[in-house]
């Protein structure tokens, strides 16, 4: 297993701090009621589906909105959504993957694209960078889960991958195949994750230190996330400390 990174840029701003929590819930809403009718309306039986409720719950979604999410899948009701992913390069020549929960995909692609366009970017075909990544498990732990040590030992008898730990957090990385069984024998260490989902793990990161490009970045990388269709942006840019506390 790989040592600890100082860097935590793979993913921009998990939770962002400028992003509206009634915005927030309805995604979280829109992933529960998709991982629903993937699979079993419960949670202990769908795994895809206990991962959207933990991510809700970190959030401080309420009960009863997680319960409506889930029970309109059983029923039946609520919009029929597509999975869809994009790709492409954002300012500087980073890669971007932009995973996308939609019920219109005409309407998604035109936001998408025009986002890449406005800030310094352009849409790539399928493909055209997620051959640098690589499909793996995430599973996500607060400070206060463990100082890094306590966590990588934890990760490495539950038969995780590598952990990246940083004053933001820790994220330890598993196959595909065994990140729910890693995530069930570390949630019997630290408690239970603050998120368990599938990600996009650059193989190789690109740093950028121009601060205007960083700055043209973070405004796409924010345009995307504000869109109510997108899930998740991952990046393989890396910010030097220096450049972030010069942006603040």
């Amino acid at each position: 297993m790989a040592g600890h990174s100082k860097f935590k840029n793979i993913m921009h701003r998990k939770g962002a701090q400028d992003k509206k929590r009634s915005a927030l819930f309805s995604k979280l809403s829109r992933e529960i009621t998709v991982a629903a009718k993937t699979g079993l309306p419960d949670p202990d039986a769908n795994a895809r589906l206990r991962a959207a409720v933990n991510a809700a719950k970190a959030q401080s979604m309420p009960k009863d909105n997680i319960q409506r999410a889930i029970d309109k899948a059983a029923g039946g009701d609520g919009d029929n959504y597509e999975e869809i992913r994009y790709e492409g390069y954002g300012p500087g020549g980073v890669s971007l993957i932009v995973e996308a929960l939609t019920d219109n995909r005409n309407r998604t692609a035109t936001n998408v694209r025009t986002a890449f366009s406005r800030n310094g970017g352009n849409l790539g075909t399928s493909g055209s960078v997620s051959h640098g990544f690589d499909r793996l498990g995430l599973i996500s732990y607060p400070v206060g889960a463990g100082d890094a040590d306590t966590v990588f030992e934890a990760a490495l008898d539950a038969g995780a991958d590598d952990v990246e730990s940083s004053e933001d957090g820790h994220d330890i990385w598993t196959s595909v195949d065994s990140l729910h069984e890693v995530a069930k024998a570390l949630e019997a260490r630290l408690g239970e994750a603050e998120g368990v989902k599938l990600a996009w793990k650059p193989s190789i990161k690109s740093e950028i230190a121009d601060e205007g490009v960083v700055q043209t970045l973070f405004k796409l990388i924010d345009t995307l996330d504000d869109d109510d269709d997108v899930q998740t942006v991952w990046g393989n840019y890396e910010i030097p400390d220096a450049v972030m506390e010069k942006l603040g």
